[in-house]
């Protein structure tokens, strides 16, 4: 699958899971809302928090973004990459921002803006870089496709 085919298939994904490396040499993964433009994909995240420190010290991560509930329905995309951690407010996060306010913005009814800011006043972003991406699709035989390219 290329590398684009694997943007347009998951870029509509809610959550995709990170993986860093802490201090100790573990990783540490959490699952993070994301928008993959053709660049990058950015991951929203808190600043100062256990994700934004490890990628500021670690470039080095790697993501999962999948779909499906049972087997033959889950379809899925690996990457990995170089994490560079911006600031919600750094002017190459403007087309990012924008992205991920139309992606998110149905999902904060109500008061769930105000909470999300309240819960998160240094809204932060990794851009992840692609190094390679490899992908799987039970719905289909030969299921795994790698990219060593950018997606």
């Amino acid at each position: 699958m290329s590398d684009d085919l694997l943007r347009r298939a998951f870029r509509d994904a809610t959550v995709a899971r990170l993986a860093s490396i802490g201090p100790d040499g573990a990783p540490h993964v959490a699952p993070l809302w994301f928008v993959w433009l053709e660049d990058a994909i950015y991951l929203s995240t808190r600043q100062g928090g256990t994700t934004w420190d490890n990628a500021e010290r670690e470039a080095r991560v790697a993501l999962v973004i999948d779909r499906g509930r049972d087997w033959i329905e889950q379809s899925g995309v690996q990457v990995t990459g170089l994490a560079t951690v911006l600031p919600a407010e750094h002017p190459d996060m403007r087309a990012a921002m924008s992205a991920w306010h139309e992606k998110y913005r149905p999902l904060f009814a109500g008061d769930g803006f105000e909470r999300f800011v309240d819960a998160t006043p240094a809204l932060g972003f990794l851009r992840v870089t692609f190094g390679s991406a490899q992908a799987w699709d039970h719905r289909t035989e030969g299921s795994v496709a790698g990219s060593g390219g950018r997606a």
